[in-house]
């Protein structure tokens, strides 16, 4: 009897932050990575009553010693038989590091099956969000890595560029390819103007997801996916984005013969930009993204609702509980939408560059 699943039999170690409420972080990672039939150890970094995008919670963070302490936990009791890893959020540069020695100790233990998933959280929109000397930590990972998922300011951050069009961006990612030798890397939101014939028929603002993954000279073979943006602001989009890219990387690996056996699952150079696995897995990404955040957009209005019946009148007044009102109006319908994650109806495709 053969699996309904099309992704091998996994075991994922997922390093981010949780929290008590909401969508972020291993919240999403762990039921998105199940959802699509992984098993899952979530190793989480910080612990907060919500997001801090409500610009109030509760919580602590997990210290390098506690991070590490855990890991010795299961390799002790032999649970350290990982196929992936997925790190996000890390709060600090010692946890970072603490964090790169766990995906080096697994990479050296599989040398050639373990394939780990970098998403270097370091900031966003020209501003960083964590202390500056996490910058530097990161950048002695990155090479360790085998893809990388940074947003566009860290994106210029680990390269050097300043990314301003589509030159600079492409100067930006073969950069991270000279530099760390990084296989795979996808630029998970760029904002640059984009040319009239890669926009879709559909009026309104378009965002783009760059990608590469280099020969094996070094050299970046690019593709882009444009697609429509979706007027608000959610928060654990990087982190869903993350997830996915781990499941449907394996997925596509698995479909060539022999790819999931080496070293970083890097296609030959023979391999076409648009049938590379990175390409097809950043399709299916977006395709699952943009349904659920369609969804979740279409029912922030009955959550806002729903939140302001037991409000009085002074409170629907006040600037800070109405942002809280609708920072959990725009929490990620995940559980309700796992059809989104499985079987996505939208369609994405990429274009050489």
């Amino acid at each position: 009897m053969t699996s309904l699943l099309p992704v091998p039999e996994t075991r994922v170690l997922a390093v981010a932050s949780h929290v008590v409420s909401g969508y972020v972080g291993n919240k999403i990672a762990v039921f998105t990575l199940q959802s699509l039939g992984c098993d899952v150890a979530a190793l989480n970094t910080v612990q907060f009553s919500n997001h801090t995008g409500y610009r109030q919670w509760q919580g602590t963070k997990s210290t390098a010693q506690e991070i590490t302490a855990l890991y010795e936990g299961l390799q002790s009791a032999y649970l350290d038989d990982f196929d992936m890893m997925l790190s996000g959020y890390i709060p600090g540069a010692e946890a970072v590091n603490a964090v790169g020695a766990i995906a080096k100790a697994l990479k050296e233990k599989n040398r050639e099956n373990f394939f780990w998933v970098l998403d270097p959280v370091m900031g966003d929109n020209g501003r960083l969000y964590v202390a500056e000397d996490v910058v530097p930590a990161y950048r002695g990972l990155v090479p360790y890595a085998d893809l990388i998922l940074p947003n566009q300011f860290e994106a210029e951050l680990l390269s050097g560029v300043a990314i301003k069009d589509m030159a600079s961006l492409t100067a930006a990612i073969q950069a991270l390819h000279d530099t760390y030798k990084i296989p795979h890397v996808v630029i998970t939101s760029v904002t640059l103007p984009h040319a009239p014939e890669d926009l879709p028929s559909s009026a309104g603002k378009h965002l783009s997801v760059v990608g590469s993954t280099m020969t094996s000279a070094g050299q970046a073979r690019l593709f882009k996916i444009v697609f429509p943006a979706i007027n608000c602001y959610f928060s654990g989009t990087g982190d869903m984005f993350a997830a996915l890219m781990v499941v449907r990387m394996r997925e596509a690996v698995s479909a060539v013969p022999g790819l999931g056996g080496t070293t970083s699952w890097q296609s030959g150079d023979d391999v076409a930009t648009l049938e590379l696995p990175l390409a097809k897995a950043a399709e299916k990404t977006l395709a699952s993204m943009h349904e659920l955040l369609s969804r979740t957009s279409e029912r922030m209005g009955q959550v806002v609702e729903k939140t302001m019946r037991g409000m009085t009148e002074d409170d629907k007044k006040d600037d800070k509980k109405m942002h809280l009102v609708k920072s959990k109006a725009a929490e990620l319908q995940l559980v309700r939408n796992p059809d989104c994650l499985r079987d996505p109806k939208v369609q994405f495709r990429a274009k050489e560059m």
